[in-house]
């Protein structure tokens, strides 16, 4: 029989890498001297961000749609565009957009980042990290689901690196792409052990496999081989033991790219962690639950009590990016529990895991987004450089304290604070309490850092700090105040996700 692709499901994906392609090419039409070459470029890739994710909501409106699917067996397809990968899609294009515009001080004309940063090879591997993240939301299968997450981190290594010149920014590359080849190697040898002893890929057949074979049980090998893949992908949301690339790699990276490691890549891991544990590996949540549970643990405090101690601003984000991969990861180390004792509850889970790292994504972002404002094209400096800013640039210092409360989990951050709640809550239910001590404790200790942070911008200073570069560009106050708008209405409106994320965990 003849495999049949669906070229209407794969249409969002088919935008995402033409529009890479187109951009690439635009590139060499241009000489490197012409004033239009910048504009047009990032022009031409947000129109055709914008249409990708048109395009996986209008695929999603339709009924879902399968392609890539085994001869013979209709449910076992490696794509598979549903609302759930839409959804996916769709905020891979938000996160992508909001750095494009952010990146517009990093790739104009005598940037201070240590060189120039070329403008047509940054848009274009951005591009290619989006199409790996638009791939990761409709994969169902392992195979699919590993290349789209590579895809997704590979061009992130040449990005973090081309700030020419600057020590920090290939030390950061190179750090990030040694710890990555590590984890990928690990991730594989876990999912070429459970295609040995399952002969299934597609997740849903691993389930199945799992589920009806009680003898793997008294093979060591396959919780071995779940463990395996599970510890790979958290190098995906830098939870521990695979973290310590995050803060180098983070100060090393243009601003943009840094608050694209911290959201879209981190999300990234999110999805496939998510996609792995609830569609796959469900039957062995006995195994997959405390391995969870002890990343999870592990990833919050140890990114809490190092960000202590941080000097450098963009540092202090990358650890305080650890803590919350440990906040998102804790739903899920409560679902061994949930499953075998409140199977009602597991729904619940799943959906705080959801939640959280939506209202993480959207908060990181506006950080980010207030640093690039403030500092230009320079790297984030020292936290001393942001004593008294709000004397010199009111409405960005509030915006940035805005995305510290939320991060913190404390008012006017509202969005944060019900992230924090729904997680504690829904561990609560799942019959995790200790783990809900453990994040409340490490909320607590977050609290020192992010509250002298946000102190000192409003805190007296002997000469007003100055901006590392010039004028806000219009694309970076439009993406600052559409990203603070947003944190602010869905604080103020929290169920607006809390319910898109409940209906994706029953889906």
């Amino acid at each position: 029989m003849i495999q049949s692709v669906d070229h209407v499901a794969l249409l969002p994906v088919y935008l995402a890498a033409g529009t890479a392609v187109l951009v690439f090419l635009l590139d060499l039409v241009f000489a490197p001297g012409v004033a239009v070459r910048r504009p047009v470029l990032l022009g031409v890739a947000a129109l055709g961000v914008l249409g990708t994710g048109v395009a996986a909501v209008m695929v999603a409106a339709g009924p879902v749609r399968t392609t890539f699917c085994v001869p013979g067996d209709a449910d076992a397809c490696s794509y598979v565009a549903d609302q759930p990968g839409a959804v996916v899609a769709v905020l891979f294009c938000v996160l992508t957009l909001g750095v494009l515009a952010l990146s517009v001080p990093t790739l104009a004309p005598g940037a201070p980042t240590g060189g120039p940063v070329p403008s047509g090879e940054y848009v274009f591997l951005l591009l290619c990290s989006l199409t790996g993240g638009v791939v990761l939301g409709y994969s169902r299968d392992l195979i699919t689901l590993l290349v789209a997450v590579e895809t997704l981190t590979l061009p992130l290594y040449v990005l973090v690196g081309l700030r020419r010149g600057v020590l920090a920014s290939v030390s950061g590359a190179v750090n990030f792409f040694l710890v990555s080849v590590v984890s990928t190697s690990v991730t594989l040898m876990g999912a070429a052990l459970l295609y040995a002893l399952t002969g299934a890929v597609h997740l849903n057949r691993l389930a199945e496999a799992l589920a009806a074979r009680e003898e793997l049980r008294a093979i060591p090998l396959t919780a071995v081989a779940a463990v395996l893949v599970l510890v790979g992908l958290a190098f995906k949301v830098a939870a521990v033991p695979f973290h310590a690339w995050a803060p180098g790699t983070y100060d090393g990276a243009p601003l943009p790219i840094a608050g694209y490691l911290s959201t879209a890549s981190k999300l990234g891991g999110v999805i496939a962690l998510l996609y792995v544990v609830v569609g796959a590996l469900r039957p062995w949540l006995d195994v997959v639950g405390p391995a969870l549970a002890a990343l999870a643990v592990l990833t919050m405090t140890v990114g809490n009590l190092v960000a202590l101690r941080q000097t450098r601003m963009v540092r202090l984000l990358a650890w305080s990016s650890v803590a919350q991969a440990g906040y998102i990861l804790a739903p899920l180390g409560g679902f061994a529990l949930a499953a075998g004792r409140q199977p009602e509850a597991v729904p619940v889970l799943v959906a705080a895991t959801i939640g959280y790292a939506a209202f993480y994504v959207l908060i990181e972002l506006g950080a980010f987004g207030c640093l690039v404002a403030m500092r230009g094209a320079a790297d984030g400096g020292p936290i001393e450089d942001y004593r008294g800013v709000a004397r010199r640039a009111p409405w960005l210092a509030a915006g940035f304290g805005l995305a510290l409360a939320g991060l913190a989990g404390l008012p006017p951050g509202f969005a944060g604070l019900f992230a924090k709640v729904v997680v504690v809550r829904a561990l609560l239910e799942g019959g995790a309490g200790w783990l809900a001590v453990v994040v409340a404790l490490n909320a607590v200790v977050g609290l020192a850092y992010y509250v002298r942070l946000g102190a000192l911008l409003y805190a007296p200073a002997e000469r007003p700090a100055a901006r590392s570069g010039g004028r806000v560009a219009w694309p970076v106050g439009v993406a600052v105040v559409a990203v603070t708008l947003a944190a602010l209405l869905v604080g103020l409106a929290p169920q607006l996700v809390l319910d898109a994320a409940a209906a994706a965990a029953l889906f």
